[in-house]
């Protein structure tokens, strides 16, 4: 009798036939070469010029470099951070532009049927739409009145009410 395992990995590794195994080769030689490269950068750094001769090699650059690249390697870093926010805050829209809150996937009513009040069929599902901006500030912040109009006596008014109305 076969036993089963009621936990089952996920997700589910593809057979083994299908399986690449590229990726790691590819990190294979990444890791071996840039290994390579860091050792070969720390000899040119630390090692007297008498040994890289004697190693054969003939030319070099000035040591000069062993600070400079790590130090213009973190400016550049630093400059592409800088950049990136700069050119997303230059590219945020004004809080004023309908953009904020409308876009191109945006799937609103009719304009010429009342949505809102349709009765619905219990067996129906509705349709999936965005709520205009319009509908939700009223729900949100009640009708828009004029400062110098008048509240209905049920309503309580605010701090912000007495300063604007006040002479």
């Amino acid at each position: 009798m076969e036993t089963t395992s009621p936990v089952v990995p996920f997700p589910p590794e593809p057979p083994d036939e299908h399986r690449s195994r590229a990726p790691e080769f590819y990190g294979f030689v990444a890791w071996t070469s840039t290994s390579v490269v860091f050792v070969i950068y720390v000899l040119w750094a630390l090692l007297p010029d008498e040994y890289i001769v004697w190693l054969g090699v003939e030319w070099y650059p000035s040591r000069e470099w062993t600070l400079l690249l790590p130090a213009y390697s973190i400016v550049v870093v630093l400059l592409t951070y800088f950049v990136y926010f700069a050119i997303t805050i230059a590219r945020t829209p004004a809080f004023s532009d309908p953009s904020t809150f409308i876009d191109t996937k945006t799937h609103l009513p009719a304009l010429d049927a009342n949505q809102h009040f349709k009765p619905a069929d219990p067996d129906v599902v509705p349709e999936l739409y965005d709520i205009p901006i319009g509908i939700v500030n009223r729900v949100v912040y009640g009708p828009h009145r004029w400062p110098n109009e008048k509240r209905p006596s049920g309503e309580s008014s605010s701090k912000v009410d007495k300063v604007q109305t006040s002479p």
